[in-house]
């Protein structure tokens, strides 16, 4: 039985269009003189952003380090929602490479508390030696996909702004958030100095992200990139396929979107299981098992013997994550899974774990 994997977007699978777009891609030489498609990738890119350049990176982590080390010098502060991925998933990036300190402000489904981050403006100003930068992410990881509106980004960053603090979105899965709020990813990016977007989650790239904002922050942040071993050669080859999905990807994301929360609503019917489907906005969910008295490693364990993988998270909660080569009947298979484990609940024959 092949498995359901549910894991991440970034398991998706490039299309046949992309696959044949590699073979025809015109190369060049991506540190010297340009490669031609990465160029063209590139433009389209900063075009669809509302932006007035772009630079292509190998991964989002890539991207947000990249845009951080451009914006600001080493120890100044990084104000994040507490959960934010640039904070939590990406390695230490953010003080490794960055030297950047984190002040996370507390949060509701991902969207920092404005309170918060005016204390934490404040406090960037007063106690760090030079300007820190607000980092703010849509969809938003942790919180389940829930989206930033246009207005929730504008506000925020003008409160930055005000205070002289540059903006950076990591928008990772920006064009989710555009297609769930049924409005156009420039709306999203515009109050941004700096945005990032991944190719290779949803919209089914095999590789590669990119950083938007200003012709001089670009250019800045090709030379830092560069620094980080982030050159490429013939790069077209990753360029192609990230042309295709940019053209032909972002619509049929609401496919993903109404997959999940297909998903969710079945799964929130089930005794002992909890989804908030406020937060099931693009293809993310998040399931709480606690009512079932075991923790979400135990959960996941078992739900890869009835054919379905999902990812464990601290605690109770296990993560759900529909996209691209993830069908209708997939969904519904991996739902009947989950009724059928917590109708045999055989973690009763050994010993239950809760989380913490």
């Amino acid at each position: 039985m092949a498995l359901i994997d549910l894991r991440s977007d970034t398991l998706s699978k490039p299309t046949p269009e992309m696959l044949q777009s590699i073979l025809t891609a015109a190369l060049g030489d991506d540190s010297r003189d340009g490669d031609p498609t990465v160029l063209e990738l590139e433009a389209e890119a900063a075009r669809m952003l509302g932006k007035d350049a772009a630079v292509l990176t190998v991964s989002g982590s890539m991207s947000n380090t990249v845009a951080l080390r451009t914006l600001c010098e080493p120890g100044a502060a990084a104000i994040v929602e507490e959960s934010a991925h640039l904070y939590g998933m990406e390695f230490s990036a953010v003080a490794s490479a960055c030297g950047l300190l984190v002040l996370p402000v507390k949060g509701i489904d991902g969207v920092p508390d404005m309170d918060g981050v005016r204390r934490a403006i404040r406090k960037a100003a007063t106690m760090f030696p030079a300007t820190g930068v607000l980092c703010l992410e849509d969809t938003h990881n942790a919180a389940g996909g829930t989206v930033l509106t246009p207005e929730q980004i504008g506000e925020l960053a003008a409160v930055a702004h005000d205070a002289g603090l540059p903006v950076h979105l990591d928008g990772a899965r920006l064009f989710n958030a555009s297609v769930a709020l049924g409005v156009d990813v420039r709306d999203l990016a515009r109050p941004a100095d700096s945005v990032s977007v991944c190719l290779s989650k949803g919209l089914s790239a095999p590789v590669g992200s990119l950083l938007a904002g200003s012709q001089a922050l670009v250019e800045r942040a090709r030379k830092v990139r560069n620094s980080l071993g982030g050159a490429m050669r013939q790069a077209g080859i990753i360029a192609a396929p990230g042309l295709v999905a940019l053209r032909t990807m972002v619509t049929r994301l609401a496919e993903d979107h109404e997959n999940a929360r297909y998903l969710a609503r079945v799964m929130t019917g089930i005794p002992g299981l909890r989804v908030d489907l406020a937060t099931v906005q693009t293809n993310i969910v998040n399931l709480d098992v606690s009512g079932l008295g075991i923790d979400a490693a135990t959960f996941a364990a078992h739900l890869v013997d009835r054919g379905v993988r999902a990812v464990p998270k601290i605690g109770t909660s296990v993560r759900f994550v529909t996209y691209r080569n993830i069908t209708r009947a997939d969904v519904e298979q991996a739902a009947v899974a989950v009724q059928q484990l917590v109708a045999d609940h055989p973690w009763s024959a050994g010993v239950a774990v809760t989380g913490n």
